[in-house]
């Protein structure tokens, strides 16, 4: 996917984090999409799982609960990509219908993550 697409992808999205992937993007971040597309309800449950995870170490990435409960929700094949800030201090999961034209869902987090005692 060209880069020009991506933007106009997340450009159309209007939410904090797909504003803020832009932002990173158009500052000289690095993207990939995947080429190929992955049943929804095995994204919806591995990324579920690092949710979880993530809130066990007292981490709350912006949107990826409702990214999860979106690609459950939309039930067909998705594509995924992710934008890194040039200097590696944030990172937007993407996920994307399976041609690439829509953009469903985006969820954000900073880098590193630092790994801190579970939580209760």
């Amino acid at each position: 996917m060209e880069q020009h697409v991506l933007e106009a992808l997340l450009g159309a999205d209007g939410g904090e984090v797909a504003g803020k992937a832009l932002a990173v993007l158009r500052g000289g971040g690095g993207y990939w999409v995947g080429d190929r597309a992955q049943p929804a309800g095995r994204h919806a449950g591995v990324y579920g799982q690092r949710l979880r995870r993530m809130r066990k170490y007292g981490i709350e990435p912006l949107g990826l609960e409702a990214a999860v409960q979106a690609v459950r929700a939309y039930g067909r094949p998705v594509r995924t990509g992710m934008v890194d800030a040039a200097d590696r201090s944030w990172t937007a999961l993407l996920f994307l219908t399976e041609d690439g034209g829509t953009l469903l869902a985006c969820a954000g987090w900073p880098l590193p993550l630092v790994r801190r005692p579970p939580v209760g």
